[in-house]
């Protein structure tokens, strides 16, 4: 009787035990619920070699808890065979050397310093400005990040591995990408980018283009619509569909906003006053590298046709 009294005794202070430790209401289980949080995972914009070895703008998908996390990913994506070799946009790959590795990583005041493995000087010469391109396109278009400085082993890149062409001492989109030069002598250089359409197994991205030449005093907004305006086929592979005949009428600058006006000729659709998607993307994002501005605006006879923002891409 002493032991059964006393495992009932037992019993009903472990059932005791028990209602104590579970929640007796759905509000205390739901406050539980919300102490638990998993990062989410979204889009950033990531620049990869193409098919046609060109430095192109594309996405990938990363955890977005911070700026840091954001770069390692991207970084990742970067890498040859790297951890997210296979979320890679088809017809897309990475230019970090294979075995790279990220050996520390910090943020302080918008530069991104960044310190690899050995590894990272067994990139080819063909791929060393590139690489560099890739690198500092993609980490710069994280927000929070204004220019990176790269390291090997602790020592500052100051030279690319094999060409030892001299790099600056902070990178940012100024170095440009995929570089052409028609220059005629070494004074008075003048550069603009240009993004251009490009296609892959039906799928639409952009790619951008710096131009050197020479006249520093030229207009960047009129310089790049006229690039593409006169630029129906770039190259065989570089394309812009902004109709030759089109005219920036007027453009002002505020704050990070640049209002274009255009003749009606921009408009692919009259009656309901559309522009192909191409052109705005192609003018929006060479506009917003160039003068540092997030969103471009579409006017035609002082209506706003269309809006181009950075934050909706």
């Amino acid at each position: 009787m002493l032991y059964r009294k006393l495992a009932v005794a037992t019993s009903i202070l472990l059932v005791i035990f028990m209602m104590y430790l579970i929640p007796n209401n759905k509000e205390e289980i739901e406050i539980e619920q919300k102490l638990e949080y998993v990062y989410p995972n979204d889009l950033e914009v990531i620049y990869l070699l193409d098919s046609y070895d060109n430095v192109s703008r594309t996405v990938l998908s990363v955890n977005m808890q911070d700026e840091i996390t954001k770069s390692k990913d991207l970084i990742d994506g970067l890498t040859i065979g790297g951890k997210k070799q296979d979320k890679l946009p088809n017809g897309f790959k990475g230019l970090l050397p294979s075995e790279t590795k990220l050996l520390d990583i910090s943020l302080t005041d918008g530069i991104l310093k960044l310190n690899f493995s050995k590894e990272f000087n067994n990139v080819k010469e063909e791929y060393e400005e590139k690489l560099v391109e890739a690198l500092t396109y993609t980490l710069t278009s994280i927000d929070g990040v204004d220019k990176i400085e790269i390291y090997v082993d602790g020592s500052k890149l100051e030279y690319l591995p094999n060409s030892k062409k001299k790099l600056p001492d902070k990178l940012d989109k100024n170095y440009g990408i995929n570089k052409q030069y028609e220059m005629t002598t070494l004074n008075d250089i003048y550069s603009y980018t240009v993004y251009y359409v490009m296609n892959y197994n039906d799928a639409t991205y952009y790619t951008p283009v710096t131009k050197y030449v020479n006249n520093n005093n030229q207009d960047k907004v009129k310089v790049i619509i006229d690039e593409l305006a006169t630029s129906l086929s770039y190259e065989s592979n570089l394309m812009s569909y902004l109709n030759s005949n089109v005219k920036l009428l007027d453009y002002e600058i505020i704050d990070d906003t640049v209002k274009l006006e255009f003749n009606d000729l921009i408009l692919s659709d009259i009656t309901n006053n559309l522009i192909l998607e191409e052109v705005i993307y192609t003018i929006g994002l060479s506009l917003c590298d160039e003068l540092d501005v997030t969103e471009v605006i579409f006017m035609v006879n002082s209506q706003e046709i269309s809006t181009f923002s950075l934050s909706d891409i």
